[in-house]
């Protein structure tokens, strides 16, 4: 029932669209989403999980990096954190018992009793040494917090839905950092890529409904005007125009030759 009433829709919306003025346009089936996926360190490529036109859900495994070279900068990052951490605790403990042996000299002797002085000077070195030690458990935590981050790119996990339409990457290969080794395009949410002469630009506006048609499986419908952007390039006297679209349950893709109807100006 709801197709019927869209293609309905689309009928009557072609019918009016469909004159003498009106101007029909090619353009380009392209995705709203293209995730291009790199590596930030350098290493060898361990496994890799898909292959060319797989499909994709959010988190699944993509490729993994060999990790002996960080398996053993994660160890010294944790036993750097670790040694800190009893360093902390000895200090911490001493400068109790300093405390505690300077109560017991101040009830003893007073304020003014014997070794007084020298327990006040050992109490501010401890102190010293306890801030320095602070320093450096908070510059371990932060160092074993990065190799966290690391070993989650030794993983790559996709970031989102999608199909792999480049996989540049093999096992053995050595990824190096900022190397595209796969892209993966959202192949749901779809929108037509139209170039437009300045001549009619005074014909579209943002929210304009328009006729589409994917001519390669005879399909039609209502999309909408997305953007307006101006040409990279200012030689070509060109607009670029985004029309969105509900592709539904067909199989349309990115890079499919489409047309667009812009009505007769009224």
């Amino acid at each position: 029932m709801l197709r019927l009433q869209k293609i309905t829709l689309f009928l009557l919306l072609l019918g009016s669209f469909v004159h003498a003025g009106s101007i029909s346009l090619t353009g380009t089936v392209v995705s709203d989403g293209q995730k291009m996926i790199g590596s930030r360190y350098m290493g060898y490529v361990k496994k890799v999980y898909v292959k060319l036109g797989d499909k994709v859900k959010r988190e699944d495994d993509l490729y993994e990096m060999e990790s002996a070279e960080f398996d053993i900068m994660k160890t010294q990052a944790n036993l750097m954190l670790e040694q800190s951490q009893i360093a902390l605790e000895y200090w911490k403990d001493r400068l109790r018992v300093i405390n505690k042996k300077k109560e017991n000299v101040k009830k003893k002797y007073g304020m003014t009793g014997f070794g007084m002085d020298d327990l006040e000077g050992q109490i501010e070195t401890v102190k010293a040494m306890l801030e320095s030690t602070k320093i450096m458990v908070k510059h371990a935590a932060e160092q074993v917090k990065q190799m966290a981050v690391v070993f989650n790119y030794l993983k790559m996990k996709a970031p989102a839905d999608g199909v792999v339409v480049q996989k540049n990457i093999k096992v053995g290969d050595m990824l190096m950092p900022g190397m595209l080794a796969i892209m993966i395009v959202d192949t749901e949410h779809l929108e037509i890529d139209v170039s437009l002469s300045e001549g009619i630009i005074n014909r579209v506006h943002e929210g304009q409904k328009l006729a589409v048609v994917i001519p390669s499986i005879e399909y039609r419908t209502i999309g909408k005007i997305k953007a307006i952007i101006p040409d990279a390039n200012p030689m070509t006297h060109k607009i670029k125009m985004r029309v969105s679209f509900d592709k539904g349950d067909n199989n349309i893709f990115p890079g499919m030759y489409a047309k667009v109807i812009i009505p007769d100006k009224k």
